[in-house]
């Protein structure tokens, strides 16, 4: 990622739509921004997970992410599950390592990606 061609900006968080994606179960809501060139676009949301949501999909796409509220557990392709408590991040790359989310009591996070 290179961050360039972005003015000085602040986002009212509770002010962006918010968007509804199902998972296998649960549910999460993105609030998304898109920041920088259409060549080199930034994704940046606050994303929360239902208590009890799974994932519908593996993803290979790189985020950091940051864990702001609850915990959640991340699984590898390789069958590592990892962890992520409030005050935690991970970083991965893209197509770096297939990744799978889900939560039993929740989770409000901040990605970069």
């Amino acid at each position: 990622m290179k961050i360039s061609d972005i003015p000085f900006v602040t986002t009212d968080w509770s002010a962006v739509p918010v968007e509804h994606h199902a998972g296998d179960s649960g549910e999460a809501t993105w609030r998304v921004q898109y920041f920088g060139p259409e060549d080199n676009r930034i994704r940046v949301r606050m994303v929360e997970y239902s208590p009890g949501y799974v994932a519908d999909h593996w993803c290979s796409k790189g985020h950091i992410i940051l864990c702001l509220e609850g915990e959640m557990e991340t699984t590898l392709a390789d069958g590592r599950v990892l962890p992520l408590r409030a005050g935690m991040s991970y970083q991965v790359a893209d197509n770096a390592e297939a990744h799978r989310s889900a939560t039993k009591t929740g989770a409000k996070l901040f990605i970069v990606d």
